[in-house]
């Protein structure tokens, strides 16, 4: 148990201006109030309002909250009153311990009205003071440290799940990472025993993971300390509930867990968290997409880091998170950094305050409290949003759900045509999360259609369905026209004669179902022209394989450039055109050579795949050389000059710099100011003045990728830079 006096040094410790007889006044009035009062452990009742008074100076709390700590339960278990806190404490106390009295009174097991009410109280006294719900999660804490003590089962189990429930997901709403892991390690341990102590039991074994924390904690300091960057590098294994968590969700056993180790790397700049992002991926392999950026793209409990998976000794995947002393502490206390930081100049404005003001806001607004449920159930159940139509229709939708997902929930015409959305009558894009109490109104257009990028801004199953569904026949449509021009071209350039319907017949010869499949099929390299020459025209067919044979019993003469021939005979003026934007089996840009729009371009009908675009100088043609069936001659379509910015594609380059601080901010400064966008980048090599870096950006053509290339170049600090193909 904590003493008085160390509560006392504990606060001092971060306020060396508290206000201390106030907190010796709280801890005398709550010891005398309690009384000879017992826990059921049989400790004197002191003993809890003390412990949870120290939680809260763990969380750095001001004194208000601190002594509401020490007397949250004297108006609920003894004779004080509201006016008597008042009077001796102030009015702020007094409302604060009255708030969490009231919170103590909540039953959330009741799934009637009343448990819509009690929610409704819930949300209540946190909109009023957000910490009467850290005093709340803080004596929820220590009563889960405790909970054996509690003598019924059912009573433990209740609480358990409860705090499962409710108060751990609260805990991670507000930012308050550690309490909320704690919480879910108590509960399961209460709600799921055996599993506990299994996990515990092996996480206990000495191991080779015991070697692999120590190792590439040593390695990473090295690292740092060699590129003279001051940081604190910690390991740790993840907790035994995420754990848990992880196994049934990938239905693996503890020893096929091959990413339970987390490192931490804590600095003190901000823009170093980036260099140290590229030393580390120097130093390991990095698993491509594994990376994410929550320092520019905060989470919305206020949660700031950079994320990277990377392959470690042993072949381990670990995860590295990089972050500022002041993310950490915010992903810590969430929240309550706010009292930790609000004298500082790190000005920290947690994001979870937002969710606060809108709940508030629903509040005054709704009376009744089953509709106040339905409308809030907010992101405390992260399984659920809940949004309104123009008119107040309520639609309910997954956390994560964006406007797209609105309108496919309306219907699926009313998606298939959204050009645009509006999230409380302000224009948001279409891939905004929506927020509990969000009024949506969708914007529609005639002749607007889905595109691929879709896909990827949706969370629910009726909307992902109806996209793909759209999208599919559109990939079909885009086939059989395909098909038709490369069959058309094919028989025009031997010379043949024919008419679409006796195509029925090659449908047949292949058990096809109709034309419109032939052409599909030739679109996709399942069929080729030289097939339905030999169902339309079966004596040419004949003559040209007897030619064929013939050729090949004669002795063939050495030759080069079979590639450069076929491009020769390409019929460029006739060439079919694409943009690259025909998604799924149709035409796909070819990863060796990575054309872009703007430079010349060749098709290879890919069996099974359809069409890959090369480059016309890519090495890789030579093999196609024997085959002329499945060369095909293309171009790139005109850009529309006011349809503004089309599909990116990918360009690779290699940078050569110097050492000097500063290099890779001006880097990244250059493309972002001729609107390019870094995918992906590398460290590949490291010399005593220089290092050369692999680069991956987005660009909308040649053109384009270009003007990146001189802007680069002009750099100071660029020693060489150049295009790399495949």
């Amino acid at each position: 148990m904590i003493r008085q006096y160390e509560l006392i040094d504990k606060i001092l410790k971060y306020n060396e201006k508290a206000d201390i007889a106030l907190i010796n006044r709280a801890y005398v009035y709550s010891m005398k109030a309690h009384g000879n009062q017992k826990r059921a452990s049989g400790e004197p009742y002191l003993t809890h309002p003390l412990e949870v008074a120290s939680i809260l100076a763990d969380l750095q709390m001001d004194e208000a909250t601190v002594c509401t700590g020490l007397l949250h339960d004297t108006l609920e278990d003894t004779l004080t009153t509201y006016d008597e806190l008042k009077e001796i404490f102030s009015e702020e106390i007094a409302d604060l311990t009255e708030g969490v009295t009231k919170l103590s009174r909540i039953n959330f097991n009741n799934k009637s009205v009343e448990q819509a009410e009690n929610f409704r109280k819930l949300f209540m006294a946190m909109t009023k003071d957000i910490r009467v719900l850290l005093v709340k999660l803080s004596d929820r804490l220590h009563n889960m440290r405790t909970i054996d003590h509690m003598k019924k089962e059912t009573s433990k189990l209740r609480v358990a799940k409860e705090t499962i429930d409710i108060f751990a997901p609260l805990a991670d709403r507000i930012g308050l990472y550690a309490v909320k892991v704690e919480l879910e390690d108590l509960a399961f341990r209460t709600l799921n025993r055996d599993e506990y102590d299994k996990i515990e039991e092996r996480k206990t074994f000495p191991r080779q993971q015991d070697d692999l924390i120590s190792r590439v904690e040593s390695e990473l300091q090295s690292e740092l300390e060699e590129h003279k960057i001051e940081a604190r590098v910690s390991g740790r294994e993840k907790t035994i509930y995420s754990i848990y968590n992880k196994m049934v969700k990938k239905n693996l056993t503890f020893d096929q867990l091959t990413d339970i180790v987390a490192y931490r790397i804590i600095l003190d700049d901000k823009a170093k968290c980036y260099e140290v992002l590229g030393l580390i991926h120097n130093l390991y392999k990095a698993i491509p997409g594994r990376f994410k950026d929550y320092i520019s793209n905060a989470k919305p409990n206020g949660y700031q880091s950079l994320h990277t998976s990377v392959i470690g000794p042993y072949g381990q995947r670990i995860e590295i998170q990089i972050r500022t002393q002041e993310m950490h502490d915010v992903s810590e206390y969430g929240v309550a950094a706010h009292w930790l930081y609000k004298q500082s100049s790190g000005n920290i404005n947690p994001s979870s305050y937002r969710w606060v003001k809108e709940l508030k806001e629903i509040l005054q607004t709704t009376e009744d409290p089953e509709e106040f449920l339905e409308n809030t159930k907010m992101d405390l159940f992260s399984d659920e949003v809940f949004v309104f139509k123009p008119k107040g229709d309520l639609i309910t939708l997954p956390y994560g759900a964006t406007p797209l997902d609105f309108a496919y929930n309306v219907h699926s015409d009313v998606g298939n045509k959204t050009h645009s959305a509006k999230i409380n009558g302000r224009i948001v894009p279409l891939k905004t999360r929506l927020n509990n109490g969000d009024q949506v109104e969708i914007v529609t257009r005639k002749g607007q259609v889905p595109n691929p990028g879709w896909r990827e801004m949706v969370t629910t199953a009726k909307a992902r369905s109806a996209i793909n569904r759209y999208l599919r026949a559109q990939e079909l449509d885009a086939q059989i026209k395909l098909g038709r021009e490369i069959l058309e071209k094919a028989m025009r350039r031997d010379g043949y004669s024919w008419v679409e319907k006796d195509l029925q017949k090659v449908a047949d010869a292949q058990k096809l179902q109709g034309i419109d499949d032939v052409f599909a099929g030739i679109a996709q390299g399942r069929l080729f022209p030289r097939q339905v020459v030999a169902v339309l025209f079966p004596e040419v067919a004949e003559a040209k394989e007897r030619e064929e044979r013939a050729k090949a019993d004669t002795p063939a003469t050495t030759s080069t450039g079979g590639a450069a021939q076929r491009l020769s005979q390409m019929d460029d003026e006739n060439a079919i055109g694409i943009d690259g934007l025909v998604s799924g089996l149709a035409v796909q840009i070819a990863g060796c050579c990575t054309p872009l729009p703007g430079e010349p371009i060749v098709g290879i009908i890919n069996t099974g795949k359809g069409v890959n675009i090369h480059a016309k100088n890519c090495k890789n043609l030579e093999q196609f050389a024997e085959d002329p069936d499945r060369w095909l001659p293309v171009k790139w379509r005109e850009k529309d000059p006011e349809g503004g910015k089309g599909k990116a594609f990918v360009a690779r380059m290699r940078l050569t710099l110097t050492h000097a601080p500063g290099v890779l901010s001006s880097v990244t400064t250059a493309i972002f100011n001729v609107e390019g966008n870094i995918v992906d980048l590398h460290i590949e090599s490291r010399g005593t003045d220089s290092y050369d870096m692999r680069c991956d950006v987005e660009v909308q053509d040649l053109d384009h990728f270009n003007r990146m290339l001189t802007a680069l170049r002009n750099l100071k600090c660029i020693i060489n830079v150049e295009r790399l193909q495949g």
